[in-house]
């Protein structure tokens, strides 16, 4: 059974960088499992795979467009630093998980300015990077109704990985505290 849209697919994957960077892998025995078409995935990945049946490898690799977008200057932002735990030595690099109105979505610091402010990076950490993927299709199977009803409710709720509902960009969606890239 091929790939296609409104599929259950599970994959074992080991995610680079272009440097060979390890970011994430499929834990051992447990392939990650989605339902094609409902935004559960990266769109650049979910389309390479698309035709593709179990037992298929795969090297793949994802342009930021069909990842988590580029770099967004206006997600670039200047806060108090009095908005950081008082007990948090705020540097450069640092991250922060941040509750929006969407859910969480991570913060990381740019700069600490001489007045009092500290400039973040809203953008997703992935954002402007090219993903390299090495894929494994483990199953495609069509998806039971519960699986699609899961599915449905997660992409009803707009934001979190990318996308607001029906793939609408994400800026629009959710507004700039959204995180998504």
């Amino acid at each position: 059974m091929n790939i296609a849209d409104k599929m259950y697919v599970a994959i074992d994957y080991t995610l680079t960088l272009e440097s060979g960077q390890e970011i994430d892998k499929s834990p051992e025995g447990q392939p990650l499992g989605f339902i094609t078409g409902t935004g559960q995935i990266i769109p650049g990945l979910e389309k390479a795979l698309m035709g593709r049946v179990a037992g298929d490898s795969a090297k793949l690799v994802i342009e930021p467009a069909d990842a988590y977008g580029p770099v967004k200057d206006d997600l670039f932002q200047e806060i108090p630093k009095n908005q950081f735990p008082s007990d948090a030595d705020v540097k450069p690099g640092m991250a922060f998980e941040a509750q929006g109105p969407q859910g969480p979505f991570m913060i990381t610091i740019t700069k600490v300015n001489d007045n009092d402010t500290v400039t973040v990076d809203l953008n997703h950490p992935m954002a402007g990077k090219q993903l390299h993927f090495d894929v494994n299709v483990i199953e495609v199977r069509e998806p039971g109704a519960e699986e699609l009803a899961q599915a449905a409710a997660r992409a009803g709720s707009g934001c979190g990985c990318g996308c607001g509902p029906d793939g609408e960009d994400a800026a629009d969606a959710c507004g700039s505290g959204c995180n998504c890239g």
